[in-house]
């Protein structure tokens, strides 16, 4: 087991200098610090509509130094993704992050858009009700009935402005979207123009646009992507963490962010405690123990980092409003339970055969976990 960690008995810190009232900070507020820093350190040349050079925005992606300040890593895997990525949004052509969930598609997506652009908000969120309008723009029905079209009547979606300002768009879950509406991107994206026959006007896109979509490869044949479609985009498939330690790297960190964002009231996770359910989400999602000696059943539900992230999350929320501020063995044992059992029928079983075959011939260090959560699962 790792050994726990000393700064891992402090609180959670504060998020200090930023506004406490918002509950999800955009990442260019959270991280204004090294953003400043690395702009003002960088000494390579920027690219149109750019705020920092790529070799600039790979430090702040992957952390390293800008003059004396730390700067902390955002996306721990392979650098040599991130600079693909950023090398593709210098040209003409946009980006397609394709992962399973919890491969922190979004996250990366967010940082891009942020340290490129300075604004990480001009975002599309694909879903099922997703429109052609909010793609590319809409009215405002009382000034168009009052005054007939006019470019006031005009509101224009994140995409739109996006071309007007010459910066980065974010399409998130892409695939989620009918193929229709998908398919309104395809002329977005090739004549990098956008057409308003109300108006007989034409709005060209600013040197610097580009739009950067992520999709779950769990949503494929739900609205795949047209061939046509695909060739717009440098797709990068983002993969799940490698090894135990990596993905503990990354629940660790995004734990102690959160917690300091929700101002929770608890201690943050030992190492043990992280270390444990890490082990349990990729022995279920692989579907076999870390050593390979058993075969165990997978549930329905997607076992990612992030899930994982947010069982630790509330685990905290639980010690700190309902108990001594130290997460127990039974907070997490609450967190796992509905985590895991997403079916009733038949995520229950393979949970309670997991906790019979597997956590129960741990030993002692597993005890309390197997017991705390025999007793939920019951």
């Amino acid at each position: 087991m790792a050994k726990k960690k000393t700064d891992d008995a402090e609180p959670a810190a504060s998020n200090g200098g930023v506004d406490s009232k918002m509950l999800r900070v955009p990442a260019e507020v959270l991280f204004a610090e090294e953003l400043e820093a690395l702009a003002k350190e960088d000494k390579y040349e920027r690219p149109p509509g750019w705020k920092m050079s790529p070799r600039a925005v790979l430090t702040y992606i992957c952390g390293g130094k800008a003059g004396k300040l730390d700067v902390t890593p955002k996306y721990i895997g392979h650098q040599r993704l991130v600079e693909i990525a950023i090398s593709t949004l210098v040209t003409d052509r946009s980006l397609l992050l394709l992962g399973e969930p919890g491969t922190a598609k979004s996250w990366l997506s967010e940082h891009l858009t942020a340290a490129i652009n300075g604004d990480s908000t001009k975002v599309v969120q694909g879903t099922a009700g997703t429109t052609e309008e909010q793609i590319r723009y809409t009215w405002n029905y009382a000034m168009l009935i009052a005054h007939g079209p006019s470019h006031n009547a005009l509101i224009k979606s994140p995409i739109f402005r996006a071309m007007e300002s010459g910066s980065l768009a974010r399409f998130e879950e892409i695939t989620r979207c009918a193929s229709e509406v998908q398919d309104a991107l395809i002329s977005l994206l090739s004549e990098k123009r956008i057409s308003v026959p109300e108006l007989e006007t034409e709005v060209p896109a600013a040197k610097g646009f580009s739009v950067i979509a992520t999709a779950n490869t769990r949503d494929r044949g739900v609205n795949d992507m047209s061939a046509a479609l695909k060739r717009r985009f440098n797709i990068i498939v983002l993969p799940t963490p490698n090894s135990l330690e990596t993905e503990m790297d990354i629940v660790r960190k995004r734990v102690r962010e959160l917690a300091a964002n929700l101002e929770l009231k608890a201690h943050l996770p030992a190492d043990e405690a992280i270390e444990k359910v890490v082990t349990i989400f990729r022995e279920l999602r692989l579907g076999q123990t870390l050593d390979g000696k058993n075969k165990v059943k997978s549930p329905s539900g997607v076992l990612s980092t992030a899930e994982a992230i947010s069982v630790l999350a509330n685990s905290m929320a639980l010690a700190g409003n309902f108990g001594s501020g130290e997460v127990t063995s039974h907070d997490i044992a609450a967190g796992l339970q509905g985590s895991i059992v997403k079916d009733e029928e038949k995520d229950r079983v393979v949970w309670q055969e997991y906790l019979a075959n597997v956590m129960k011939k741990r030993g002692a260090e597993w005890r309390p976990l197997f017991t705390s959560c025999t007793e939920h699962n019951g």
